[in-house]
């Protein structure tokens, strides 16, 4: 590989650890096709090789999060432990499934997850949610593990939406806890390719350590928006890899359409609910106003 592909390669994965350190998601699925498609890196190499990147660079990612207290290793542990089982189940019911039919249904998942993140108007700038139990933790990782088993695909993308949406975690304990599971996940399947694994190790390292750079900033950007902003960007981000997904499997019709409905439907009820948010305000300072009124009268 010349050196122009590698210099094109470390700029990739400095946007691909940037995102993932940013939102908690966009790894492998990212990486895999940066390195079959763009860099002509075989198959058999590219999986492990994302790996390792995805593993190294998430971790990276995870420790300041981790410092920041937004990251919940218990629950994190849990995840990741049922994940493991449910991908083994759901690995096993793929072979009797269309694949066209599985990512079609992933992506309108995705397209699904994307309108409710962007509708969800919870206040994320603390990690004060609510616990989360055992049972609840290995529940969230088999049904994650199942999905991910079924499609091949899945990490932040299906663990950010299921905390926030479902466990009424923040937005920033939700990506810290995420990097934690893709952590462990990634070191799990490493482990067991590393009998057969082939690496281009000069490729796997400067796409390591660019990843890693770009998580940083990534991180450090994300200190700097609200929570608000953050769910919105991962918002986005699954929304435009859900329609690519549906695009590719279904019909680029399909997907275009699926997406200008999820927008459509996502600014429409976004201004409503400006609307009823400035009414209400509206009422509520007439109100105190009121009296303010009568006792100057008086």
């Amino acid at each position: 590989m010349g050196s122009g592909m590698l210099y094109l390669a470390a700029a990739l994965a400095l946007l691909i650890g940037a995102l993932l350190g940013l939102l908690g998601g966009g790894g492998s699925i990212l990486t895999v096709p940066m390195l079959v498609y763009l860099l002509g890196v075989p198959a058999s190499s590219a999986i492990p090789t994302s790996l390792v990147v995805v593993g190294a660079t998430s971790f990276a990612a995870m420790i300041p999060a981790a410092r920041a207290g937004n990251v919940r290793f218990r629950a994190g542990a849990l995840i990741a432990a049922g994940a493991v089982v449910g991908a083994f189940g759901g690995g096993k019911i793929a072979h009797f499934l269309p694949g066209t039919v599985l990512l079609a249904a992933f992506g309108a998942l995705m397209l699904g997850a994307a309108f409710a993140m962007m509708r969800r108007r919870a206040a994320d700038n603390t990690s004060e949610a609510r616990p989360l139990g055992a049972p609840f933790a290995l529940a969230v990782g088999l049904a994650i593990g199942i999905v991910s088993g079924l499609v091949g695909a899945g990490g932040g993308f299906l663990i950010v939406p299921a905390l926030v949406l479902v466990a009424g975690v923040s937005i920033r304990d939700a990506v810290g806890t995420s990097l934690f599971v893709i952590a462990l996940q990634s070191a799990a399947g490493f482990a067991g390719q590393i009998a057969h694994a082939k690496l281009d190790t000069k490729l796997a390292l400067i796409v390591t350590v660019a990843s890693i750079i770009g998580a940083q900033v990534g991180v450090r950007l994300g200190r700097r928006l609200s929570a608000a902003a953050l769910r919105s960007g991962f918002a986005w981000l699954v929304l435009i890899l859900g329609t690519l997904i549906l695009g590719r499997e279904a019909h680029p019709i399909a997907g275009a359409i699926g997406a200008v409905l999820v927008i459509a439907i996502s600014i429409v009820s976004r201004r409503r609910a400006a609307r009823l948010v400035a009414s209400s305000e509206g009422s509520t300072t007439v109100s105190t106003n009121l009296p303010q009124t009568a006792s100057s009268k008086a």
